[in-house]
């Protein structure tokens, strides 16, 4: 592709566009050319008898300059300056060529400028003409503004660094998430490029469109070519993905192929599964290109104000975008990044997705204590108020968030009671399940948080049921503090499911995983950020198993009778409690000495021959019985 560029000088009459431009010109080697020069003789007259020009006077005018534009692009840069007062003429020179044009607009005040015009000769623009040209002007949205109240000198400096830099990293997609993470990038002061596709009608100059609606992105470059855009980074390139996980993740990554060089990094900050990111991995390393896979939580306020991240893929791959990560991401509460390199290949992805099943968890134990408080009589205010007080026991994103959605109302009426009753899933949660049971790790709870979603999704069905079999929740007595403390047994075990899965993954998978570590990037920046994660860092540096630790089972064991009689006194009063008594009916398997699967191991070797270990062979041997 063509790589030259075209620099316009902008500006009124007297701001020096001519003076900057020749010394640019001779800065970069470059040929430089003063728009006046290509006026025609009747445009000159005019001026020179005091006539200001009208548009139909510079059309001509400014279309030979697009046409010296084009020419000069086949072969070289060059630096042409034009006042290009308003939008349309702008328009007109950037014809057929805008992704090769920048423009400066050389600005000052009206003051600065007509003493200089007044100490001018030669010169066939008198200084009253001037007002006429500021009355004019139009800002433009998409150019580098560079005050004249500076050394010429200092302005070519300043105007050689912007356009001759190339961005040191790139961002394709400007979804909602691309948009904040690249807002984000800017503010910690990177040089960025912008990408995102052009669909006539529907998606049109996204990419400049957001560059101009943000201050912190002025010297952002933003492309709707993928070429160009490819082409204005630094090597090795630096492109993180933000788009749709799945196919378009795929398909970007085979539209940016023929761009690339050996040695540039793809980074995929989508939900991709984590096995997708293994299969990308070794697909693009047989081609010299790097490929991270990145874990993002945060949603759209966290991408801006600082995420959690988790990347995963080879660790001196990662020492490349390293900077810009730990730049980005939220930070601890020892002013750490919330960003720490998790392991190889769909490692980062794997962890992003457990968060989201512990997330699935965490809603859903508040959702059911929503509940438990509704029978009891509160309305949404007393329920947010009960939350509250919660908070210095057991804080968490999602339990302030929870409190404010409780407050909102709608007129009279909370918004809480007009929402539907069917909840939404992305496919992280489904995930998750799924992994769990490939790794053979019981996160009953996630999955029980899951098939709640899904079960809420045949309302019209359960209506029905509710109906045929006269199901309706008879009065509870409860106190607050036994369901908080239910609530905070619930959230132990969901932790140490979520954990054990991670840990189960890491050496099925061979990934060296620091569980502490992954701990101390959720205290902040995501979802399921909360006091227990906090909590939970020490006690990871000493046991990957929080329930292996003693500070973790006195708090169990303080907890368990509450548990035991919120979930009891919820099912004999046909409370919905899915994951509250799920979390106590694992617990209760998981702490059983001698379970009934035992049972369940001859029934196997009855009808399949699938065969037993003995209680009275110590040496591990498989047995079969001809029952």
């Amino acid at each position: 592709m063509n790589l030259n560029k075209v620099i316009f000088l902008m500006g009124v009459s007297g701001c020096g566009k001519s003076t900057i431009g020749k010394l640019l010109s001779e800065e970069l080697d470059i040929p430089f050319f003063d728009g006046d020069d290509y006026h025609p003789q009747a445009n000159i007259e005019k001026m020179s008898n005091g006539i200001p020009l009208n548009d139909e006077d510079r059309y001509d005018w400014l279309v030979t300059l697009n046409e010296l534009a084009k020419k000069q692009l086949q072969n070289n840069t060059c630096v042409i300056v034009c006042s290009a007062l308003k939008e349309s003429y702008r328009d007109i020179l950037n014809r057929n060529i805008k992704n090769q044009v920048k423009w400066v607009h050389l600005a000052g005040s009206f003051e600065q400028i007509f003493d200089r015009l007044k100490n001018r000769k030669n010169h066939f623009m008198s200084s009253d003409l001037l007002q006429s040209q500021f009355n004019t002007l139009e800002q433009p949205n998409d150019a580098l503004v560079v005050n004249i109240g500076l050394k010429p000198q200092e302005i070519v400096e300043k105007i050689t660094k912007k356009i001759n830099m190339k961005s040191e990293f790139g961002l394709f997609g400007l979804g909602i998430m691309g948009k904040s993470l690249s807002r984000n990038l800017a503010q910690k002061g990177f040089n960025i490029s912008l990408f995102n596709r052009e669909v006539k009608g529907t998606e049109e100059n996204v990419a400049i469109d957001f560059k101009n609606a943000h201050q912190e992105l002025e010297s952002a470059q933003a492309y709707s070519d993928l070429e160009a855009f490819v082409n204005s980074l630094q090597t090795p390139r630096r492109i993180m993905l933000m788009v749709n996980a799945g196919k378009i993740t795929d398909l970007v990554i085979e539209d940016l192929i023929p761009y690339l060089s050996d040695g540039d990094v793809l980074i995929d900050g989508g939900n991709s599964n984590y096995l997708h990111t293994k299969e990308r991995y070794d697909y693009l390393k047989a081609k010299n290109i790097h490929f991270i896979g990145v874990g993002v939580s945060g949603g759209e306020e966290g991408a801006l104000k600082g995420p959690s991240i988790m990347p995963g893929g080879n660790k001196e791959i990662y020492n490349l975008v390293k900077p810009y990560l730990d730049s980005i991401a939220a930070k601890d509460n020892n002013n750490l990044p919330c960003c720490t390199y998790i392991g190889e290949e769909g490692s980062g992805h794997f962890v992003k997705m457990v968060h989201n099943g512990i997330e699935y968890v965490e809603m859903q134990l508040l959702a059911e204590v929503y509940t438990i408080l509704k029978h009891l009589g509160n309305n949404p205010d007393e329920i947010a108020d009960i939350l509250e007080s919660w908070k210095s026991k057991a804080d968490s994103y999602l339990l302030g968030i929870t409190v404010e959605v409780l407050r909102k109302k709608e007129g009279k009426d909370w918004l809480v009671n007009k929402i539907v009753d069917k909840a939404g899933n992305k496919g992280t949660g489904n995930w998750t399940t799924i992994a769990t049971a490939q790794l053979g790790a019981p996160s009953t709870l996630i999955a029980s948080a899951l098939f709640a979603r899904y079960t809420s999704f045949y309302k019209e069905e359960r209506l029905q049921a509710n109906q045929n079999f006269a199901i309706s929740p008879s009065a509870i007595n409860l106190n607050i503090e036994d369901i908080l403390k239910a609530y905070q047994f619930a959230r132990i075990v969901n932790h140490y499911q979520g954990l054990k899965l991670i840990s189960e993954a890491g050496k099925a998978y061979k990934w060296e995983l620091n569980l502490s570590e992954i701990a101390r990037i959720w205290t902040n920046g995501c979802i399921i950020k909360s006091d227990l994660i906090l909590d939970l860092i020490p006690v990871l540096k000493e046991d990957d198993n929080i329930l292996s630790h003693q500070t973790i089972q006195s708090q169990v064991k303080s907890l368990k009778p509450s548990i035991n009689k919120v979930v009891s006194e919820c099912i004999l009063n046909e409370v919905v409690i899915p994951c509250l008594s799920e979390s106590v009916n694992f617990f209760n398997g998981y702490t059983t000495a001698n379970s009934s699967a035992n049972i369940i191991q001859a029934q196997r070797d009855y009808f399949g021959a699938h065969t037993y270990q003995r209680t009275d062979d110590a040496s591990g041997k498989f047995h079969h019985t001809n029952w």
